[in-house]
């Protein structure tokens, strides 16, 4: 525990205007982002009697060893700044609101010559027009099968609409109405294009003018005796009504406003977010995060809007945004959503009326996704921590292993030899400091050895770092291998310039456990004691009996099965070696797909896929002429001759057997991988082996 009065500021040291501030740990890890609008007074506030501090304050300052700041000229700003860090650092003691789910949208894919409505989750995509979030999946779907009658946009994915554009025929939708085939030319992309415009337009709200011209339609087509498209309209009419009833009204006026309401206790916060457009709710989601700050509700809300419209611009942003306390200042906040939005934003609180009814409904769902999320939590937490005890006991640890690594070895008979380090923080996954390893210092099978390389390479990055930041206590000597450097050749980020991010090597685990026996479990104790590292656990996991084999004993510990403890090493060394594996074919399928073309000096992707396309497959390429290769455009005639060398001495593919007839196949024409890379024909499969 740090005494905050060792990093404490010098008096006047700390400027009197806005800016944000960052509190590290000792190992340099930003555990806190803050603004102020007088950072010497906000600051002041953290270095009082710890005696007068909220416990959670207090936790943060005694387990933090420095602070700095960043001084910017208005509190707009220092709200961005804020925003930012607070992405880029994941500080855990800041509010981080979490979704309780991955939301589905329906999206309209604009961005393409014959756009697509689908469901979509994850990251927003630019050119695409997003409608919700939506609670279920299911939900869409049911909207879009009613719209599709009067809207036939494309539904299908790329490679069936390709498939129905090569022969000529629709698929099923297209054949009962409710696509308009552009895949067959029944329409061209100009008119394809405004039926999703009009889709669009209709989710988006504009229902009543489209309404009204479809009656309009109906009438006259009844006037001049059409009585089939007249009744074919008033379906189509019947059908958008009730895909609108789907989403009753809310607000009379045809509010666009999104209402947030939250509900709280002393530890943790529920969000529920309601998206009302053109008066309709048209999407539902919800938030819940740890208080670990003392924080008022009006802090809460201030986050919640920087989370739900800090990656926002344009119309996603509504003109109103209902909430049940207003952040202080609530000035900065609102220039900041005018900012994203473009135009003016109300920010503001109901009090009667319509729109205060439907925030009670808001608050009313915050408080069930409150008790729902304690329910689960509650069990969850009891159970996480039964098994982090169970496993310090029987490991006889001094505390409970908070932080776990776990290594596994993956390959396949000896070739692409990788490795795999997972992280578990509080008994769950932390996968942003997942890292993967290429076994470089030798050849061949030896997971003894491969488990020795990695350990070595992993902590002796964790001893640079703790140079590089001045951690040594007397006596220690840094230069543990006596080589004078301590760099490492992982795949992953290396080692950046005291910028605080968590994604490191250099936060040490109180546990480390490696998929394996005794010999796996060695060889990772010995290379921490060759670099004179003593204070972090190692234990195996092996796989046949599932026992704990620890260094320099004989007999394993045996867990019993129903222990949450064993319950939990088992998820950890599960997740290595699917996390391995993964990584083991990917280099696999990379290796398949080499090409002799890849060693050809200055023939780039696209050149190579010319050849490709214009040859059909590497076979043809193979027997073609230097003056033949030359027609390619952008080809010249030395490196067509290069090409034509190393073609030469490359050996051909091994070709592909159909295994029901014993025939030979052909190399197939124009064989190539989504990258473009030629995709040899010989099946991969004919040097199995077990992948480990």
């Amino acid at each position: 525990m740090a005494d905050p009065s060792s990093y404490r500021p010098r008096p006047g040291q700390i400027p009197d205007s806005p800016g944000v501030y960052r509190f590290r740990d000792e190992h340099r890890r930003v555990i806190y982002v803050g603004k102020a609008k007088s950072l010497r007074q906000r600051l002041a506030n953290y270095f009082q009697d710890l005696a007068n501090l909220h416990p959670r304050t207090r936790s943060m300052v005694t387990t933090a060893a420095s602070v700095e700041w960043t001084v910017v000229s208005t509190e707009v700003e220092a709200l961005q700044l804020e925003y930012s860090w607070i992405k880029e650092f994941d500080p855990r003691f800041n509010v981080k609101y979490r979704d309780d789910k991955s939301y589905p949208y329906l999206a309209v894919t604009m961005n393409e010559e014959y756009p697509r409505v689908q469901v979509m989750r994850g990251h927003k995509k630019k050119g695409v027009r997003y409608f919700g979030p939506y609670a279920h999946a299911w939900a869409i779907r049911d909207t879009v099968d009613l719209l599709l009658r009067v809207f036939p946009v494309r539904t299908c994915s790329a490679g069936v609409f390709k498939n129905a554009a090569r022969t000529g025929r629709p698929c099923l939708l297209g054949y009962i109405g409710k696509c308009s085939a552009p895949c067959v030319g029944r329409v061209s992309a100009e008119e394809h294009r405004e039926l999703a415009e009009e889709f669009s337009d209709f989710m988006a709200g504009r229902t009543g003018t489209y309404l009204r011209r479809l009656e309009q339609r109906m009438r006259e087509a009844a006037e001049e005796m059409e009585y089939e498209r007249a009744a074919r309209l008033r379906d189509d009419i019947e059908a958008l009504k009730k895909a609108m009833e789907k989403n009753a009204v809310v607000l009379a006026d045809a509010t666009d406003a999104d209402l947030i309401a939250v509900a709280e206790d002393e530890l943790e916060a529920a969000v529920q977010i309601f998206h009302v457009r053109g008066g309709r709710v048209r999407g539902q989601r919800g938030w819940v995060t740890d208080k670990v700050e003392e924080i008022t509700t009006g802090a809460l809300v201030e986050h919640a809007l920087q989370q739900l419209y800090g990656e926002e611009s344009g119309d996603a942003v509504p003109k109103e945004v209902l909430v049940p306390a207003l952040p202080d200042p609530v000035e900065p906040v609102q220039e900041w959503l005018a900012g994203r939005r473009g135009s003016g934003v109300s920010l503001r609180i109901p009090q009667r009326g319509d729109k205060r009814a439907l925030m009670e409904t808001v608050e009313r769902n915050a408080q069930q996704a409150l008790v729902l999320h304690k329910t689960r939590r509650a069990s969850d937490l009891t159970t996480r921590s039964r098994a982090l005890e169970e496993i310090a006991e029987a490991l006889d640890l001094d505390s409970a292993p908070l932080r776990i690594e776990c290594y596994d070895i993956s390959h396949l008979q000896g070739d692409d030899v990788v490795a795999s380090m997972v992280v578990f923080e509080d008994g769950l996954q932390r996968k942003s400091e997942y890292r993967r390893f290429q076994i470089k210092g030798f050849e061949g099978q030896d997971d003894v050895r491969s488990m020795h390389e990695v350990i070595s390479r992993r902590f002796r990055r964790y001893l640079a770092e703790k140079e590089r930041t001045g951690e040594w206590a007397d006596g220690e000597n840094p230069d543990a291998d006596g080589s004078g450097n301590s760099t490492d050749n992982s795949v992953g980020n290396g080692l950046t310039e005291d910028d605080g991010r968590p994604r490191k090597f250099a936060y040490p685990p109180q546990l480390v456990v490696v998929d394996g026996g005794q010999p796996q479990v060695a060889a990772a104790r010995k290379a921490l004691d060759e670099l004179g590292i003593d204070d972090i656990a190692v234990c195996g996991l092996a796989k046949r009996l599932e026992e704990v084999w620890l260094p320099d004993q004989d007999d394993p510990v045996v867990l019993p099965r129903t222990s949450e403890g064993l319950y939990l090493l088992q998820r950890v060394r599960d997740e290595a070696h699917r996390f391995a594996i993964t990584y083991q074919r990917t280099k696999r399928a990379k290796r398949f797909r080499a090409s002799p073309l890849d060693d050809v000096p200055g023939l780039g992707d696209t050149r190579k896929q010319a050849l490709l396309k214009h040859f059909g497959s590497l076979k043809k390429l193979r027997s073609a002429t230097i003056d033949q290769i030359c027609e390619v455009p952008g080809i010249g005639r030395k490196t067509a001759e290069t090409i034509a060398v190393a073609l030469a001495q490359a050996a051909p593919a091994v070709p592909a057997v159909n295994t029901a007839t014993g025939e030979i196949m052909e190399e197939e024409p124009g064989t190539m991988g989504s990258d473009g890379e030629p995709v040899t024909t010989g099946a991969p499969d004919q040097r199995r082996g077990q992948e480990t």
